[in-house]
């Protein structure tokens, strides 16, 4: 697998497919951006900001949405995911 882009513009929404996915393998940085700013008690509005280049001011539902599914989806990476990329042969 090669590098993920360190800093990708991200969807609306992260996936919620059971299996690891292409955005999945692009946003690795973005999930660990995450779950570093969580275990930091960031403000998700400049996590937003920051991390999801989302302007929570402009449009707040859209950055909080942004906000909440790539945080569950980065969780969902730490528990369950990470496994995927350990089977996925080179």
């Amino acid at each position: 697998m090669p590098s993920p882009p360190l800093d990708p513009d991200v969807a609306d929404s992260a996936p919620t497919d059971p299996v690891l996915t292409a955005y999945d393998e692009e946003h690795l940085v973005t999930y660990l951006r995450l779950l570093d700013a969580e275990e930091d008690n960031a403000d998700w509005r400049e996590v937003a900001r920051v991390v999801l280049h989302l302007d929570p001011d402009r449009e707040p539902d859209r950055a909080r949405r942004a906000f909440d599914t790539h945080l569950a989806r980065a969780k969902w990476m730490a528990r369950h995911g990470y496994r995927h990329l350990l089977r996925r042969p080179d």
